[in-house]
């Protein structure tokens, strides 16, 4: 079944239309507040004139590196879905994947970019809603495992955070262990491809730590990199929380905070997680195409989503 105009989601009711537009206004709102609070702290001319006399060749190889990772990204959620026997021609899951990430970043109080996915492969391909809401949340937890371990390394590069190496080292790594075991003993299925998605997860948060080394370099910084690096981090968790527009605002109120407890040079503290932003929302742009012509996203895709089953074989098995 293509993914076409009809296979749009319903229209909304006015309630919905309402709560969505409410949303919207909500995180507008929270975002410019946290930005106030932000440039309160920090000389705006500062990050302007950063931005301004930035050194565009390498900035280009962070948009590079930033893609790369949302190519790493996508190649990592097939593990999850190559886990309930859904078997996505790779660039049709790049471009459902880009899709996903514009409506994250550029419809913010409309369907979400995972909620969209889940509507079209069910639509689409009759995968249960329940299945493909799990892969993808297990593709988020994979992220955050990544983000920790990741987290653990930086903290023994940082002589301000006066802690032994092996005491977030045990926690981390014990909740590791929780983690794989509730996973393996309730949701078993997903964990088919369990270490091969988490070694993508950290390929992905690699990626994006590279992105942001580049811009510092094309920032002429020569100090110490790993305080940044862990603020940025710490940062990703943060932007996660649904407050925001595709985070803007709560990554830099973490720097800001930071900038006060790590030696760190507050205009590019700012700076960094704006110009990541920027980064994240030229890419996301690639999804645009995918709005325009739908009836591009499923291009050369195998008609037979499940492996040694057929399309129709799949009906049945969901009408059963």
């Amino acid at each position: 079944m293509a993914v076409n105009e009809q296979e749009i989601p319903a229209p909304k009711t006015f309630k919905q239309q309402l709560w969505n537009a409410a949303k919207l206004v909500l995180k507008i709102a929270v975002t410019s507040g946290l930005l106030y609070w932000v440039f309160t702290k920090v000389d705006f001319s500062k990050v302007k004139d950063r931005l301004l006399h930035a050194n565009y060749w390498w900035m280009l190889v962070a948009v590079i590196c930033y893609f790369c990772s949302m190519l790493a990204s996508s190649w990592r959620l097939l593990s999850f879905f190559k886990s309930i026997k859904l078997n996505l021609n790779p660039w049709y899951n790049l471009r459902l994947y880009f899709l996903g990430l514009f409506y994250n970043m550029l419809l913010p109080g409309g369907i979400g970019g995972d909620g969209y996915k889940i509507f079209i492969l069910n639509k689409a391909h009759k995968v249960p809603g329940k299945k493909l809401f799990w892969a993808i949340m297990f593709d988020r937890l994979s992220g955050l495992w990544a983000i920790g371990l990741i987290t653990v390394g930086l903290i023994f590069l940082i002589p301000q955070i006066d802690i032994h190496i092996a005491i977030p080292g045990s926690i981390f790594f014990a909740a590791s262990a929780i983690y794989y075991f509730v996973a393996y003993k309730f949701f078993r299925e997903y964990t088919t491809y369990f270490f091969q998605a988490h070694l993508k997860a950290l390929i992905v948060q690699g990626m994006q730590l590279l992105a942001i080394i580049c811009v510092m370099i094309g920032q002429d910084f020569t100090g110490k990199y790993s305080p940044y690096l862990l603020s940025f981090l710490i940062s990703a968790l943060a932007s996660i929380l649904p407050i925001t527009v595709g985070g803007a605002g709560a990554r830099e109120a973490i720097f800001t905070k930071l900038s006060d407890i790590f030696p760190m040079d507050k205009g590019l503290a700012v700076f960094l997680p704006s110009s990541f932003y920027l980064i994240s929302l030229l890419v996301a742009l690639f999804g645009v195409y995918y709005v325009i012509r739908p009836a591009r996203l499923e291009k050369g895709l195998d008609k037979s989503i499940f492996e040694g089953e057929t399309v129709d074989e799949n009906k049945s098995a969901a009408e059963n």
